[in-house]
């Protein structure tokens, strides 16, 4: 009778663990989700707020005035320029040359796999310290960049010194620090490609510019949209390289989003104007990645002939 009893407890313990089995799989999830969250509706909070950190008595709601502020503030329109600017010059240069690097290594040999291993250091290398190499190499007095420029006949090139020539720098140690993202994101499309296209093509006498605009790159679309929307939200919200670099300057020539909002922060003290302005940072954020992702989700369904 206790072994007739025993069973159905069995069972029913074994039910009720299977199905609690999908809630506790979620449940590293939700406690992500729940991280993200507080830190985020705190960041809202504060920027509803008058909040500076040196005036602590003078705290309260403003209810959106730091928003309202941004739209008759040059400074604002200067940093949303300037991060915009940055985010496509980078993003734009990287796939350029990661595309090209990936399309000289596309054949498998142990040459091509050398290389691209080798191409990756850049990438293991911390940005705001891939930054500060590139200030001692681009010094006016010893740096073997600006050897090389005055080589080139530029005498005076005056790298992240300049307002003229501080946003070339900085997007110079972009390219070399992230470049070989791009490279291996592509360079994996590259190869999964299916060959018969090719054969096919190769057969029929098209040349390999056509075939690398209307093969090519049509089926590599959903590898670039990847790379690009990666890229894309990471430049934008970029600081490390700008701030080991230039802080920001000179003046405000680099002051996108990241750094302008640590400067509010420490040096400024404004709480709620810093909180406000990686809100905006996080719907322009928003914003870029739907719709790369509307549009990749678009090449997919076109892809499996679904469109």
């Amino acid at each position: 009778m206790s072994v007739a009893h025993d069973q159905p407890r069995q069972k029913r313990g074994l039910f009720s663990s299977k199905k609690a089995l999908p809630y506790l799989l979620s449940l590293p999830a939700l406690l992500v989700c729940i991280g993200i969250l507080i830190p985020f509706v705190t960041a809202v909070w504060y920027s509803l707020q008058r909040y500076r950190l040196s005036q602590p008595w003078n705290r309260g709601m403003n209810w959106g005035e730091n928003y309202l502020n941004f739209l008759s503030d040059p400074g604002f329109w200067n940093t949303l320029k300037v991060s915009l600017v940055y985010a496509g010059l980078t993003v734009g240069l990287e796939l350029l040359l990661g595309l090209g690097i990936a399309l000289l290594l596309q054949k498998r040999s142990r040459i091509n796999n050398a290389v691209s291993i080798m191409l990756l250091m850049p990438l293991m290398t911390a940005p705001a310290l891939a930054a500060l190499m590139f200030k001692l190499m681009t010094n006016p007095n010893f740096g073997i960049l600006n050897y090389f420029a005055q080589l080139a006949g530029f005498t005076d090139f005056r790298w992240g010194a300049s307002p003229h020539t501080a946003l070339f720098t900085v997007i110079l140690v972009d390219i070399w620090v992230y470049t070989p993202f791009i490279m291996i994101l592509l360079l994996a499309g590259l190869r999964s490609l299916p060959t018969q296209p090719f054969e096919a093509a190769a057969l029929d006498g098209v040349p390999r510019l056509q075939q690398f605009t209307r093969i090519t790159l049509p089926m590599l679309m959903p590898y670039i949209l990847t790379a690009s929307l990666f890229r894309l939200l990471d430049s934008i919200q970029q600081f490390d390289i700008i701030y080991a670099m230039t802080q920001g300057g000179p003046g405000d020539t680099l002051m996108v989003f990241q750094v302008e909002a640590y400067l509010n922060f420490f040096q400024s003290t404004n709480v709620g104007r810093s909180a406000a302005l990686l809100i905006i940072l996080w719907a322009i954020t928003f914003f870029l990645s739907n719709i790369f992702i509307k549009n990749w989700l678009r090449l997919r369904d076109r892809a499996r002939g679904e469109v």
